[in-house]
């Protein structure tokens, strides 16, 4: 299990919560390590414009996109999840995003951001990133943007995506499962227990 090293940070709290939920993993950007995997965290901290080229600088968009084709796991956190999107506007500038989802990420409408702390969600009944968790789990959310519509019908390997909400002054995309494509816009290794259960119910998955 690789997770992707792009000069995003956040790098070894994503590497010890997913060696805690049972996984042998290696923090690299090698792009042959990268596709190989059986599979790949793209974690993300910061403004989404700054992930982006970090991210383009060791052709991550490529990486992703070439998994995604074959049916490769990945997952998204945080920015990691934004910049699977079209776009992100942060302080009136517009960055383009790896595009594998239609749509803006752009700052929520609240009274109080950053977003900071912990918060439920609402998944969809048949999710399996959330199978086994409780409705009232919390997550930990640090951010102040996020994607506030989902605007695909139809997902990756023809399945229908599965889309958790969450609410800060309004609701927004939480989590998604789009085929081998998942992201959640909270921290799984700082949820604690709840996000050991996850991160256990995304590497279940992997084949």
């Amino acid at each position: 299990m690789v997770i992707l090293d792009y000069g995003s940070g956040n790098l070894r709290s994503a590497e010890r919560a997913v060696e805690r939920a049972g996984a042998d993993v290696e923090v690299t950007a090698d792009p042959h390590a990268a596709l190989e995997a059986d599979g790949l965290v793209v974690p993300g901290v910061g403004a989404f414009s700054a992930c982006m080229e970090g991210l383009r600088s060791v052709s991550g968009e490529k990486i992703i996109g070439k998994r995604l084709a074959g049916g490769r796991p990945v997952l998204g956190i945080c920015v990691g999840m934004q910049i699977l999107f079209e776009r992100g506007v942060e302080h009136g500038v517009e960055a383009e995003g790896a595009g594998e989802w239609p749509g803006t990420v752009d700052r929520l409408e609240a009274d109080v951001l950053p977003h900071m702390g912990w918060n439920t969600v609402r998944a969809p009944e048949d999710s399996r990133l959330f199978a086994g968790l409780d409705a009232d789990t919390r997550f930990y959310f640090v951010h102040s943007y996020a994607a506030r519509t989902w605007d695909l019908d139809s997902g990756l390997a023809g399945q229908q995506p599965k889309v958790t909400w969450a609410n800060h002054g309004q609701d927004f995309v939480a989590a998604v499962e789009n085929g081998p494509l998942w992201a959640t816009q909270f921290h799984p290794e700082k949820s604690g227990d709840a996000g050991a259960h996850l991160l256990r119910n995304w590497l279940n998955t992997l084949a």
